[in-house]
């Protein structure tokens, strides 16, 4: 049965906001080419979504052509403001942007061990709405949270684990309560892997497994396009995984004595002491400094005992899952670079029959932030570009 014609009319006002969201400014012809749609329907459409405030004149196509097919239209960027904060252990960083994405701007909030849950809440919370205010946002659509823990798949809600600070949970709780906003709660590690694979360095996968290299370790899964979170939320919690190399077995509650003893960022500097490396200390993880120092002095002794413990995760890895490609992502597995990713990928040939890419993150710690912001981006013109928004 065919679309009624305001179904088909908010159908091809979605298709354009979409193509100026990811192709940027157009002109009313570049959007008739780009849609098959007819030059009238273009026309019209245009009018509309000038109506609603969702798209504006940005310029013009160029002096030789005039006329309303010479002006070149741009989503209103200002129509929303986003958020998005990247809750580590022992720090908050928020950024505020655009419904582009541009960032708008960030601050950072260091938090002390001894400092209490209630006061860390009000810091945080304070943290966001001051950097709101710094960027002119009257009001936050969509705010995103990366957060380490499992996200419980049936409410959304970050769930309480243990080794986490008590504060997580209640800072989560606090911007959903007290914000207008929607906010939506993620697992950094997953975000940071949706971030790679729209970004950074999995872009051309639809199907691949980030091994995130940070303060401790996980994975994430995006396979056939799609970001898999297991049932429980808890897919990828690789530091649990029992690897030869280590003092015992794991538990139930504990990792230390699985492979994120091997992997973690504590493990990894007691190695690199062990062979002389120091590195600068001044952002978390502690163990980015050391590889970023191994990698510029050419450490191979040091790289080669390193990739011989990430090895261990990564073959168990691509043995179940079959991805094609690892992505090495995190503070850490930013700082060994394409090197460290060779060392692993060179030693994943002879563990794992499927052949397998070892690829380097290229957005670091950075991802999930950026993840977050992406999340908060998409839900927010999901909202607005939606028929009869």
């Amino acid at each position: 049965m065919p679309a009624s014609p305001s179904t088909a009319r908010a159908i091809n006002d979605r298709l354009a906001l979409r193509l100026l969201q990811q192709e940027g400014p157009l002109t009313a012809g570049q959007l008739k080419t780009m849609t098959g749609l007819s030059r009238p329907t273009v026309a019209d459409l245009v009018e509309r979504l000038q109506g609603s405030g969702l798209i504006q004149v940005v310029g013009e196509a160029g002096a030789e052509r005039r006329g309303p097919n010479a002006r070149v239209y741009g989503i209103v960027a200002d129509r929303a403001h986003l958020a998005a904060l990247d809750v580590r252990t022992r720090s908050v960083t928020v950024v505020v942007a655009d419904l582009l994405g541009v960032i708008l701007a960030e601050a950072s909030l260091p938090i002390g061990s001894d400092t209490g849950t209630e006061l860390v809440v009000e810091q945080a919370v304070a943290l966001l709405e001051g950097t709101a205010k710094q960027a002119g946002a009257a009001g936050l659509h969509s705010v995103g949270i990366g957060a380490p823990g499992l996200i419980d798949p049936a409410t959304g809600e970050l769930r309480d684990t243990s080794g986490l600070p008590a504060w997580h949970r209640s800072l989560v709780a606090a911007l959903q309560e007290r914000l207008a906003a929607r906010v939506l709660v993620e697992n950094e590690t997953n975000l940071a892997a949706v971030a790679e694979q729209r970004l950074g360095a999995a872009r051309d996968r639809d199907t691949f497994v980030l091994l995130w290299l940070g303060h401790g370790v996980g994975a994430a899964l995006f396979l056939d396009g799609r970001l898999r979170r297991g049932a429980s939320g808890g897919a990828g919690e690789i530091g649990f995984l029992p690897v030869p190399g280590t003092a015992g077995i794991p538990s139930a509650v504990d990792c230390e004595r699985g492979f994120h003893s091997l992997a973690g960022s504590a493990a990894i500097c007691v190695l690199a002491a062990g062979y002389g490396i120091e590195g600068a200390h001044d952002r978390e993880p502690a163990a980015a400094g050391p590889v970023r120092a191994a990698v510029a002095a050419g450490r191979d002794d040091f790289l080669d005992a390193l990739a011989e413990r990430l090895v261990l995760g990564v073959a168990a890895v691509a043995s179940v899952l079959d991805p094609g490609c690892v992505v090495l992502g995190g503070e850490v597995g930013h700082a060994g670079g394409a090197v460290l990713a060779a060392k692993v990928e060179s030693r994943l040939v002879g563990l794992c029959p499927l052949p397998t890419e070892v690829r380097a993150g290229r957005l670091g710690g950075s991802a999930v932030l950026s993840g977050a912001l992406l999340t908060a981006r998409e839900a927010a013109q999901d909202d607005l570009f939606a028929p009869g928004a």
